[in-house]
């Protein structure tokens, strides 16, 4: 993968757009069938030519793109006004922590690997997002990621936290989001450019957005 400002946008478009399912859920107790399968699919894909395929190509990360947008803006409100999601910074932040402690413990990280070399044999019986999958991927997360911690506190409806298959699908989509902080490391991303590249990094996604379709 090359280290350049594109990969970076796109690396991090996807880890925003995993904190949008999370927020989604918490808030609602529902999320977008299409980004749960671009999320589960990123986890599960063997190899892909570009960051974007393993979403689908530039429209599957529309979602990302734009809360990109919205976050990384300067001060606490956007150009047209609307308010930040904090929560969402922080699931970000806390996501990108999380990988570089998971990716400097060998252990669990090759048992993650083993895990969902492991689930990716069940596609043969299971759709992406078939419950069945959804649990593996979440018990996965739960024994290996959770475990080294610290663990990500959610905020939202208690009546949708407490449901166990909403429960699971945010466990799948802070899984997803680990995925795409790792690739915005191995995209040459660090804390440095997310506070210093904040520029470049939106005119990217501008032009990004040009391109991709609506759903």
């Amino acid at each position: 993968m090359q280290a350049n400002n594109r990969n970076r946008t796109f690396a991090l478009a996807a880890l925003f757009q995993n904190v949008e399912g999370v927020n989604q859920i918490a808030t609602t107790g529902q999320v977008n069938n299409e980004l749960l399968t671009q999320a589960i699919n990123s986890l599960l894909i063997e190899s892909a030519n570009e960051i974007e395929d393993l979403y689908g190509g530039v429209t599957g990360l529309k979602t990302g793109l734009e809360v990109l947008l919205h976050q990384l803006g300067a001060g606490r409100l956007t150009s047209d006004g609307k308010p930040k999601n904090l929560e969402a910074t922080r699931y970000a932040v806390n996501l990108l922590y999380l990988e570089k402690k998971l990716s400097n413990n060998q252990t669990t990280f090759r048992t993650v690997l083993q895990g969902i070399e492991s689930a990716q044999q069940q596609l043969e019986f299971f759709s992406l997002i078939h419950p069945n999958m959804i649990a593996r991927l979440a018990e996965l997360y739960t024994q290996t990621i959770s475990k080294i911690g610290p663990r990500i506190i959610i905020k939202g409806e208690q009546q949708h936290l407490s449901n166990p298959d909403n429960a699971a699908k945010i466990r799948v989509l802070l899984f997803a989001g680990i995925r795409a902080a790792l690739l915005w490391r191995q995209a040459g991303g660090d804390r440095w450019k997310l506070l210093f590249s904040r520029g470049k990094l939106q005119a990217e996604a501008q032009q990004l957005l040009k391109t991709a379709k609506s759903w």
